[in-house]
């Protein structure tokens, strides 16, 4: 064999990986704002070259349909809305993922290999800076309840917090606030009776508050707020004192995806020492892993927080919430309490009529 020959022979051999991914597409469903995902991305767009990302981001409620779109399956789903990811898990949609980086994975955020949680994002509170000339801004669920009572005039139709029927994460978080105060319902009952404004995503409530139709919103994901107060002096971040809700992303590989090798290499990324460093330096997602250092660290929100977090678990668990009676239960309970303060009993035989709930058009 000539030289030549044996040279070309080499040179295909150290290609055949790349040429493996030449052309290779990877399809992600998200719901996770691009902006703040964009460093993330990017990193692994550069740590993957050949391979070519396409990210659709849509609420956690498009998301979640998308999963069982026969025709058109995503290679990864992502999503905060943490009990509809595991029930799409739970009903067969998602693969096992056997990698060094997913036996490694924490087994609190994870289940059975097949879903990983891989941010670690509290839920905050945000208000204009200028609420504080009308009264002192809440720092604690307790605080949020006083305000609506003894301002609920001054606050009418200024506060803001998720829909629980147009958003999966909202109607997530809800539940678990059901769980960790006794007090909630008399919150829900207070918002309504302020003529709460109901949104569908996080950043209708951070442009309502930066444009000033609101004042204060309930129930936002810490990690669009921080990176929206960044560049909007006005809207002040605040992490409850009393509880702080965490929720996770959760990710996993769609059982049809088309391309199956380039979602598990973007998989291994989210989990992985790099793409964790990315998020912990450069995202306000907050990563899980503990041998990166950023400012955005679980253990670092820990050291801040203390035993105040309330991380949601990731396991069987979550699979209560989507129960349809369940849920059904819960929004009956959820409008009439909405109501009650603002829209009293009706006498026997009076027609009910349903409240201003859902304003602003679906994400």
């Amino acid at each position: 064999m000539s030289i030549r020959r044996v040279a070309l022979v080499w040179l295909l051999g150290a290609l055949a990986p790349s040429l493996a991914w030449a052309d290779n597409p990877l399809i992600v469903e998200a719901a996770l704002d691009r902006e703040v995902a964009a460093p993330l991305l990017e990193a692994f767009e550069a740590a993957h070259p050949h391979i070519q990302l396409t990210f659709r981001d849509h609420s956690t409620l498009e998301v979640d349909a998308r999963v069982a779109d026969a025709d058109d399956p995503p290679d990864v789903v992502i999503s905060s809305a943490m009990p509809w990811q595991m029930s799409r898990v739970n009903e067969g949609y998602a693969q096992r993922l056997d990698s060094p980086a997913a036996r490694a994975w924490p087994e609190w955020a994870k289940w059975r290999d097949e879903v990983f949680g891989f941010t670690f994002e509290p839920i905050v509170m945000a208000y204009r800076l200028d609420l504080s000339r009308h009264m002192m801004p809440p720092k604690t669920h307790a605080d949020m309840h006083t305000l609506l009572t003894q301002h609920r005039e001054t606050l009418r139709d200024k506060v803001t917090t998720y829909s629980p029927s147009r958003s999966g994460v909202g109607y997530s978080l809800f539940q678990q606030d059901a769980r960790y105060t006794t007090r909630f319902w008399d919150l829900v009952a207070a918002m309504g009776a302020a003529d709460t404004n109901l949104e569908a995503n996080t950043r209708a409530m951070l442009e309502g508050l930066s444009d000033g139709r609101y004042w204060l919103g309930y129930n936002l994901l810490g990690s669009y707020a921080m990176v929206w107060a960044q560049s909007h002096p006005e809207v002040i971040v605040q992490v409850p004192q009393d509880y702080s809700l965490v929720m996770m992303r959760m990710a996993f590989i769609h059982r049809d995806a088309p391309h199956p090798a380039a979602a598990r290499a973007f998989l291994d990324f989210l989990l992985g020492r790099e793409g964790q460093r990315v998020i912990a330096g450069e995202t306000p997602l907050f990563s899980v892993r503990s041998d990166v250092v950023g400012p955005y660290t679980a253990q670092r929100l820990r050291d801040q927080v203390g035993e105040r977090l309330y991380p949601i678990p990731l396991n069987a668990s979550l699979l209560a919430f989507v129960d349809p009676s369940r849920r059904t239960a819960f929004m009956d309970r959820w409008q009439r309490e909405f109501r009650r303060l603002s829209h009293p009993a009706p006498a026997q035989g009076a027609a009910i009529t349903e409240p201003r709930i859902d304003k602003s058009p679906k994400r």
